[in-house]
């Protein structure tokens, strides 16, 4: 017979969730990440009247390829909602699919924000879990879930700074003793990335390209720093003539195409750098910076940051789910983390 702990366990409705730009992650008490999806949905409009179709990894291979009455949207953008009502169903749609009995209707969620969102942004993701059918929902800073699963030791008096690179953002953070000693939020991240390869690509090669194939580019091919002579075949339509055309990619042009972007997370580091007190900075020099989040990815993105600000660089050990690791912990350990979380 089942102990009352152990069904409690079981019967847990509490929730984390990643809320990305890119893609959703759901963490269950007691059971770890049981859902991983692209944050996309596919909405059908018939005689006037819009109605989900899709949700999630069916609705992203939608995405460029829809007929006229079908769209294809991504409802964060930034790292923030930019449509209310879709977010709503796209979070309702992860519910249900996470907790398939009834008696998992009422979820207690904790969600993680981006460190820049506004009071107006952040009730917005709230309003959102509510309306989706969450009984209470909290919030916690992304930079401090993606320390929390990375492991770093934040509750310690000793310096230890996260930078997460993820779809919309790129967050970046100083933590001490249970608290951020100084943050910032980049709205420059992996989707910059992909619009920087389909500006490069058009630019160069006079290739007009998808964001979907700008996303297979930066992962089959994408480099911060050239160090081998890879090439990639790559199809698009030729803007002059309007007809197919393939390209041979070459890493260099990767590198070359992603520099602005990485120009400008770097500067985010350095000026972290800048205004960290120098207690702390002299343990950053021991303890080093942690990646997180799909950018941590990127090939040779740990040794151009290394590089530039001389300090050690480690990707964390599953950068993709660290910050939504993170949220489960602070969800499994509130206790703990309680000063940390926002109402």
């Amino acid at each position: 017979m089942l102990g009352l702990d152990k069904l409690s366990q079981i019967w847990s409705t509490d929730m984390a969730i990643d809320l990305g730009t890119a893609n959703t992650l759901v963490y269950v008490k007691g059971q770890g990440i049981v859902l991983n999806e692209p944050s996309v949905v596919a909405i059908i409009e018939d005689r006037g009247k819009k109605s989900v179709l899709a949700v999630g990894d069916e609705a992203k291979t939608m995405l460029g390829r829809t007929p006229g009455n079908i769209s294809a949207v991504r409802p964060l953008r930034d790292g923030v909602i930019a449509d209310f009502v879709v977010t709503e169903e796209m979070i309702k749609h992860f519910i249900k699919k996470v907790h398939k009995r009834k008696a998992f209707a009422n979820p207690r969620i904790l969600i993680c924000v981006p460190t820049g969102s506004t009071p107006v942004e952040r009730k917005a993701i709230q309003d959102s879990a509510l309306a989706a059918g969450a009984r209470k929902v909290n919030l916690i800073e992304e930079p401090i879930a993606a320390a929390i699963g990375a492991g770093l030791p934040i509750s310690d008096a000793t310096g230890s700074m996260v930078v997460d690179v993820g779809g919309g953002t790129t967050e970046i953070a100083v933590l001490s003793l249970g608290g951020v000693v100084y943050a910032n939020s980049l709205r420059v991240a992996g989707d910059a990335m992909d619009a920087a390869i389909i500006s490069y690509m058009r630019k160069t090669f006079n290739l007009l390209v998808g964001e979907a194939s700008a996303e297979k580019i930066k992962k089959e091919i994408g480099t911060a720093v050239a160090t081998s002579g890879n090439t990639y075949l790559m199809k698009g339509r030729d803007i002059r003539s309007g007809t197919p055309k393939e390209i041979s990619l070459k890493e260099e042009d990767t590198a070359e195409a992603l520099k602005p972007v990485l120009n400008q997370i770097l500067g985010g580091i350095k000026d972290a750098l800048e205004k960290t007190p120098p207690e702390l900075s002299a343990d950053l020099v021991d303890m080093g910076l942690v990646l997180t989040g799909g950018g941590a990815l990127l090939k040779n993105i740990d040794k151009l940051i290394s590089k530039e600000t001389g300090l050690p660089v480690i990707i964390a050990e599953d950068p993709l789910s660290c910050v939504a690791i993170g949220t489960g912990k602070a969800l499994d350990q509130e206790e703990t983390f309680s000063a940390m979380l926002v109402s």
